[in-house]
């Protein structure tokens, strides 16, 4: 398979940015950590070919996640039919996850600033309904482009600080290349919290979110459907799949000229999110269309 029309037509209008890519790399870390780091994931992909090739998704992507004491962490791994070069381009990039990151139900702003090694981006974080910007909660992310080399990506976001005693946001990107169209993409979404969010939340999964559920297997019920985990892991499995479902919207929209962008995105990001209602769904598609229109409008005309 070759590079359509779109693709080709992208990869020329981004031919600096490609070019810099494959020629002159920032350098963040050691060739042999680099080197060992692909390898890693290059190897993570292999391990998980029977998962990639069958699962309840229906597409090469795995999901799984984790909880400690005091934190949660989710973890995605995904094949990815575009080429290394295109991702790297978009993903290495932090004045573009503002793009992607506002795609999330409940990211109300993002502002990036700074020049690298000093680039953030600032959240407002607040619930599914339009709401005044001073009820949100703030989140300041830390950008860093850990490693780019011609065949590996590693990108990092951290957060100190959350709302509700939450704090040590980890936003995690790796991606490798496995051939000349075909990319492997590892994103990771971490937080550790303190007594007061463990309340907040027990008080949470006990009313409004006491039917929500994640997408792991934990059994099944007695007519053999699927009993999905619920409780705090299945938090951070439906927020872990929403962050990679607004990469992925962003991808997908880049082939397109810029103008359309936007609204390719919003429409992919709610199209995959529909793919999994029992877990996702929240906004009817005229909802949320509407709620990430008057956001961006009024970023923009805030000068975001």
């Amino acid at each position: 398979m070759t590079a359509g029309p779109p693709l080709a037509g992208w990869l020329q209008r981004h031919g600096r940015i490609a070019l810099w890519l494959g020629l002159c790399w920032v350098l963040a870390e050691s060739p042999q950590a680099w080197a060992q780091s692909a390898a890693v994931l290059q190897a993570r992909h292999g391990a998980l070919q029977d998962k990639l090739a069958s699962n309840a998704f229906q597409r090469p992507l795995v999901l799984e996640s984790s909880e400690a004491s005091s934190g949660l962490k989710g973890d995605i791994y995904a094949r990815i039919d575009q080429p290394f070069t295109m991702l790297a381009a978009a993903l290495g990039t932090g004045s573009h996850w503002c793009d992607i990151l506002i795609l999330h139900l409940n990211v109300s702003q993002c502002r990036f600033s700074g020049a690298a090694p000093n680039e953030t981006l600032q959240l407002a974080i607040g619930s599914k309904y339009d709401r005044p910007l001073e009820q949100a909660y703030r989140l300041t992310f830390a950008y860093r482009l850990v490693a780019a080399q011609p065949d590996y990506l590693h990108v990092s976001l951290t957060a100190d600080e959350g709302p509700l005693d939450t704090r040590d946001y980890r936003i995690t990107l790796e991606v490798v290349a496995l051939d000349a169209r075909r990319s492997f993409l590892h994103l990771s979404y971490a937080y550790d919290y303190g007594a007061a969010a463990r309340l907040a939340m027990q008080g949470y999964l006990a009313t409004l979110g006491r039917d929500k559920v994640g997408f792991s297997v934990i059994g099944r019920k007695l007519d053999g459907q699927p009993q999905f985990i619920g409780s705090t892991r299945g938090v951070v499995e439906r927020n872990t799949m929403r962050y990679y479902l607004a990469i992925e919207a962003y991808l997908g929209a880049l082939t397109l000229p810029r103008a359309q962008q936007f609204e390719r995105r919003l429409a992919d990001w709610h199209s995959g999110v529909e793919r999994y209602p029992l877990q996702l769904h929240e906004l009817e598609r005229d909802e949320y269309l509407a709620l990430k229109r008057a956001q961006v409008q009024r970023q923009q005309a805030a000068g975001g």
